[in-house]
């Protein structure tokens, strides 16, 4: 996690981050972490859920193919689906628009025990709409403070957020959506429209970046994840994910009183039974 934490205050280039892995970890290596961080990952998920105190915010960003939906597939594949949610951002209804844009947002975070993944998020309303013009410059350029506060108010009444920028490169996108095409299975999550959002790479390459640079802070701050190998992705994100929860130092509650009465009473009733 550290490798690709963003500190708060730094100023950041995406051409300068990588998206493949660079140093020496062989991928059999890796997906046998994943593994055992994927199982790790499961006992605390029940751990947050039976203590119920402590809620956890994890948002994925990422250009077209950049694996959101890929990511929660393998790191979350093992935990109980009670307690961890999913919710998808897409283009906001009319009765979404008639609020303000981070209401949808805000009904969706974790409650107690929870875990919350968001694939795509509030900082949709600073990439597509700033790249596509939907709003004036005057509106989505306040949206970062908004966020930051936003974000701010749910950590300070006890949500842990990580956020998660999924990197990719132009050439494995174009080969990805290219694999998309050669699999029948696959062709129905090709979209003629990912092309002509291509066109306009530059401009959410500049988009993203000042995102994660105005929006890396020391409560929420952002992992920019190299991406382009699937399982490298995987792990990175596992790895943080796992760190996270067990610095919450969770306990499992307390055990209920005279426990020992109703364990002779059930062996009992068991013993009639058999």
């Amino acid at each position: 996690m550290d490798l690709h934490q963003i500190k708060p205050g730094s100023k950041v280039k995406l051409d300068d981050l990588p998206t493949r892995a660079d140093h020496d970890i062989l991928k059999a290596d890796g997906k046998a972490q994943l593994a055992v961080l994927a199982t790790q990952l499961a006992d605390l998920q029940e751990l947050l859920y039976a203590e119920h105190k402590q809620k956890v915010l994890i948002v994925l960003q990422g250009m077209d193919t950049s694996g959101k939906d890929s990511t929660i597939r393998h790191v979350f594949g093992d935990v109980n689906p009670q307690g961890t949610k999913v919710h998808s951002f897409k283009v906001p209804t009319q009765q979404e628009l008639d609020h303000d844009y981070l209401w949808r947002v805000h009904k969706n975070t974790p409650g107690k025990g929870e875990i919350a993944i968001f694939n795509r998020s509030h900082y949709e309303d600073v990439l597509v709409v700033r790249v596509h013009g939907l709003m004036p410059k005057s509106v989505w350029k306040k949206r970062y403070d908004q966020i930051n506060a936003f974000e701010k108010l749910l950590v300070e009444e006890g949500t842990t957020i990580l956020k998660f920028c999924l990197h990719i490169s132009k050439e494995e996108q174009a080969e990805r959506f290219l694999a998309r095409l050669d699999r029948p299975t696959k062709h129905w999550k090709f979209n003629p429209g990912d092309l002509e959002e291509r066109e306009y790479w530059d401009d959410y390459m500049e988009a993203y970046q000042d995102m994660i640079n105005r929006t890396s802070t020391d409560w929420a701050p952002w992992t920019v994840v190299p991406s382009d190998q699937k399982w490298y992705r995987n792990l990175v994100v596992a790895a943080a994910i796992v760190g996270q929860l067990e610095d919450l130092e969770m306990n499992f509650p307390k055990e209920v009183p005279d426990i020992e009465k109703y364990r002779s009473i059930l062996e009992e009733m068991v013993a009639k039974e058999s």
